[in-house]
């Protein structure tokens, strides 16, 4: 992938701003023009005020410095605020355009990559608002003038032109040399940053388990690999930006003794006056500090030029579905898969391989497999967050790729297996599906997901502060409150994925009733291995290996899969069809029924 396609994504947020940067350029101009008065301050003092005993003439000198000093001042803090203005749209914008992006991904994008990568990114909008808005902005803006000093010198002490002529390229090769070994010492050290940052996100979300095991010891050297290879390449960084840094620091002092010796040679061969030579020096470290700032701002432009390119290689990702291609009214919640087939990875075994099978609208229907049998992954797509390989995902006869994924998300309410809250109060994370829920919606999703009972024990109530990813409540309170999040605003269809993995007997029987309450309005599909929960399912499909293995009527089925594992059959040629709720207590399939075999499903 070539960098320049990677920054185009930059081109728009840079077009609106120009007008400012050739202000700030302009700006830049007066200001060194401007700082051209010292230099002539003392030439004209040295050669005429002290030879001459011009004391009016100081005096003059003085008043008209001290206003142009004060005038410059004005332009800088000027060029400051503009630059902080810049910051702050460059902020907004890029940050609002990278949360989009990223919340716009699908969800097998979002996993490809370790969360810490993701972290990272935002640091780079960081890096990309400091650099087109700080001191490295300023720099660029005042390079183009070191030619003007350069011009001056040569004008005023011709003598001292080819020092700097010497000078000026040894800059130039040590801030290119810079630029070469900064941006890959820059690179590998934010690799191992980001190793370092991914294990420790791991610690703090696993401290419980940590704890309660006793793994310090376990993960230290883990910890203490990353943390090393991190410092070691931080120092390394560290050590080559120092050595240019003090290598441009030398040849600047050392532009100062070869000028001051040659001017002075000059001086003494009367080619040259005192005031000249000490207003050379002066123009000269004016047109040397841009340079040797340029080699110690190295490392920013190489981080700049790298933070640009990882968000441009997310920024050409493609999104989910943002608009829908027809307007649809609410479905009835029927599903039907046509000859899905999904893999993690290319090349890797299907996980889902030719499911064909229609779920009526209405009802609860079990999905039962082993583990790793495909139960989840058909769940995720059932509500599009994986697009599979090949085959359809229908919901009333309409295929879901042409419904954007908010849409999706308002149409089928989902409980994951592990239960995700959110730092707020009670009602803020059963509103978080749909912030614009009323209160009444809310209560009545909490009824019906049997969370009011318990919401209206606690002191705050609704307004209960639920602490970070809901620690403050217990796992089946947790699984609960994600059933009401779920329910809110009334989805047609509602995905739940071992929903009683937190709850006791007493719980999960109140949740059976839950889920044939709900049921009788909506379509509802709960991978599950309750006995309890199974006995409120109207009828029942069997994964083995990512195929179906059995599906029918739940009551005909349980007795046979129960301590046995189906299968697996070739897959039909027409999808397999589940009897809805009315036709659930009538005969399985025949073809179905002849599949079930032996082993636990």
């Amino acid at each position: 992938m070539k960098a320049p396609k990677n920054r185009k994504w930059l081109k728009p947020f840079l077009k609106p701003i120009r007008s400012v940067f050739r202000e700030v350029m302009l700006m830049s101009f007066f200001i060194n023009m401007l700082a051209l008065a010292v230099p002539v301050f003392v030439l004209q003092v040295y050669d005429r005020v002290v030879f001459h005993a011009g004391i009016s003439t100081l005096q003059g000198l003085v008043i008209g410095v001290a206003l142009v000093l004060l005038f410059e001042w004005i332009l800088r803090q000027s060029r400051s605020r503009i630059m902080q203005t810049i910051a702050l749209r460059l902020d907004v914008e890029v940050g609002r355009k990278l949360f989009d992006k990223v919340t716009g991904l699908p969800l097998r994008e979002l996993e490809h990559r370790p969360a810490a990568f993701w972290q990272a990114l935002f640091r780079d909008v960081d890096v990309v608002r400091n650099t087109l808005s700080g001191p490295s902005a300023v720099l660029l803006a005042d390079l183009p003038f070191a030619i003007l000093f350069l011009g001056l010198v040569i004008i005023i002490a011709p003598p001292l032109a080819w020092v700097l002529a010497v000078i000026v390229p040894l800059f130039m090769v040590v801030a290119w040399m810079s630029g070469h070994v900064m941006t890959e010492a820059s690179r590998r050290e934010r690799d191992s940053s980001m190793a370092r940052d991914g294990l420790v996100a791991e610690m703090i979300s696993g401290r419980t388990t940590i704890k309660a095991l006793a793994m310090e010891d376990a993960l230290r050297p883990g910890w203490e690999d990353r943390h090393a290879t991190n410092i070691e390449r931080a120092a390394f960084r560290g050590s080559r930006n120092d050595g240019f840094s003090n290598l441009g620091t030398s040849l600047t002092m050392a532009t100062t003794v070869a000028m001051t010796s040659v001017g002075a040679v000059a001086i003494i061969h009367q080619e040259l006056t005192i005031g000249a030579l000490i207003a050379a020096n002066m123009l000269s470290a004016r047109m040397l500090g841009p340079l040797n700032q340029l080699v110690q701002q190295w490392r920013v432009f190489a981080s700049y030029r790298e933070a640009v390119d990882r968000l441009g290689q997310v920024f050409i990702l493609d999104e989910d579905r943002r608009d829908s291609v027809i307007a649809s009214e609410r479905p009835q919640g029927a599903l039907t898969l046509e000859d899905v087939v999904f893999a993690y990875r290319d090349g890797d075994e299907p996980v889902v391989n030719g499911v064909r099978i229609k779920i009526p609208a209405g009802g609860v229907h079990a999905l039962v497999g082993r583990n790793g049998s495909g139960k989840t992954t058909l769940l995720k797509l059932m509500q599009g967050l994986y697009r599979p390989a090949s085959g359809r995902v229908l919901m009333d006869d309409a295929d879901i790729g042409q419904f954007s994924r908010r849409e999706l998300a308002h149409w089928v309410g989902y409980v994951p297996q592990e239960c995700v809250l959110f730092s707020g109060s009670v009602r803020d994370n059963i509103a978080h599906r749909r912030p614009e829920s009323t209160d009444e919606e809310i209560v009545k999703a909490a009824k019906e997901g049997g969370a009011h009972a318990f919401i209206v024990d606690l002191p705050d109530g609704y307004g209960a502060e639920i602490g970070e990813a809901g620690r403050r409540l217990s796992g089946g309170q947790r699984q609960r409150l994600a059933i009401a999040r779920a329910l809110v605003g009334d989805p047609p269809v509602v995905l739940m994925d071992e929903p009683s993995s937190n709850l006791d007997r007493q719980a999960e029987a109140e949740l059976r009733r839950v889920l044939t309450e709900i049921g009788r309005n909506r379509t509802v599909i709960v991978v599950t291995h309750s006995p309890i929960l199974l006995a409120a399912c109207d009828t029942l499909i069997a994964l083995e290996k990512g195929r179906i293995a059995l599906a029918g009527p739940a009551k005909k089925l349980i007795p046979r899969i129960l301590g046995t594992a189906p299968k697996p059959v070739q897959a039909a040629a027409a999808p397999a069809a589940v009897p809805g709720p009315a036709a659930a207590a009538g005969a399985a399939p025949e073809r179905r029924e002849e599949a079930a075999g032996g082993g636990s499903a």
